[in-house]
C-alpha cells in the first residue's frame, strides 16, 4: 500500500523510477491500483494534482518529481494525465526518461466530437436523463453539491466507458469539480487551437501509447497525430478494453504485462 505524503503517495522502495499521473482533471488518487501492482517491480510515485490551472499543475508535478523521483523518470499518464505528462515532457525533457500514455484523449479537435455521443449511446434512457439533469444542475449548485454531482456524473460515464469490468476498490479518490472545470477549459482550448500537438516537437524521450478498443476516445486521435511528430513512438491496442484497462477483466493482465515490459 502507498505511503501518503502531502499531495503524493509512494509505493515500494527507493529509488522511485516511475510516476503515475491521474486523470480527470480533478480525480486524484485513481491510479492507486496500478501503482500498487507496479511497486512489486519498481519504486513508484503517485503525485496528486491539487492546483486549478495547467501551469500550476506542471509546477506542482515538477516540485514532487525533483524532490522524490530518480530523475529522469518514467511518466505514466492516464486520460487527462496523459496530456499533462505529454506537456511536462515537452517543457522539461531532461526530467523524463520515457512517456507512457494510457487511454489518452485525442490530440486533435476533429477526433473528439463524437466521444459524448458514443457514451450516451451506451446508456439506457434513465441514465441519459440522469446525466442531463446532473449537468444542468452543476452551475446552480454550491461547491460541495457540485462535487457530489461530479462524482455521480463520473460513475455514469465510467460505466459507459467500460467493456467488462471487475470491482476495484483500492485507495481513496479525491474529486474536485472546480479543478476539473478550470483545468479542462484550458486543456480544451489547447486542443482546439492546435497548441497541444505542438508540444510534441520538443519531446525527446521514447513515447508509448496504450489504448483500449472499446474506449470512446478514438485511438486514431492519438496514434495518427503523434506518429507524425514523434520519431520513437509505439502504439499498442488492447482488445476488449475500455477507458480504464486495470479494471477490465479481459484486458488487465495484458495491460500490466505491457506496462512492466515498458518500464
Amino acid at each position: 500500500m502507498g505511503h501518503n505524503l502531502k499531495n503524493l503517495r509512494q509505493y515500494g522502495g527507493m529509488p522511485f523510477k516511475a510516476a503515475l499521473i491521474h486523470g480527470g482533471p480533478g480525480v486524484a488518487g485513481e491510479m492507486a491500483p496500478v501503482a500498487h501492482e507496479l511497486s512489486y517491480d519498481i519504486g513508484v510515485l503517485e503525485p496528486l494534482q491539487t492546483e486549478n490551472t495547467i501551469e500550476r499543475q506542471l509546477d506542482e508535478l515538477k516540485l514532487a518529481l525533483e524532490k522524490y523521483a530518480d530523475l529522469p523518470v518514467i511518466l505514466i499518464g492516464f486520460s487527462w494525465g496523459a496530456w499533462l505528462s505529454f506537456i511536462f515532457a515537452s517543457k522539461y525533457p531532461e526530467l523524463v526518461k520515457k512517456l507512457i500514455l494510457v487511454s489518452s484523449g485525442p490530440f486533435e479537435q476533429g477526433y473528439s466530437e463524437k466521444i459524448m455521443d458514443i457514451r450516451l449511446g451506451r446508456m439506457d434512457e434513465n441514465e441519459r436523463l440522469q446525466i442531463a439533469s446532473l449537468l444542468d444542475d452543476l452551475d446552480k449548485q454550491d461547491s460541495q453539491d457540485r462535487n457530489t454531482s461530479f462524482v455521480k456524473i463520473g460513475k455514469l460515464i465510467s460505466k459507459a466507458d467500460t467493456y467488462d469490468p471487475i470491482e476495484c476498490l483500492f485507495g481513496e479518490i479525491y474529486f474536485s469539480y472546480d479543478i476539473f472545470q478550470n483545468v479542462w477549459q484550458q486543456a480544451a482550448d489547447l486542443r482546439r487551437s492546435g497548441r497541444l500537438l505542438e508540444y510534441a516537437k520538443n519531446i525527446q524521450c521514447p513515447v508509448t501509447a496504450i489504448h483500449g478498443d472499446y474506449d470512446p476516445h478514438p485511438s486514431e486521435g492519438v496514434e495518427k497525430p503523434l506518429s507524425k511528430y514523434i520519431t520513437d513512438f509505439r502504439f499498442i491496442h488492447l482488445k476488449n478494453c475500455g477507458h480504464k484497462p486495470w479494471i477490465e477483466k479481459q484486458a488487465k493482465d495484458k495491460f500490466y504485462e505491457i506496462l512492466k515490459q515498458e518500464i
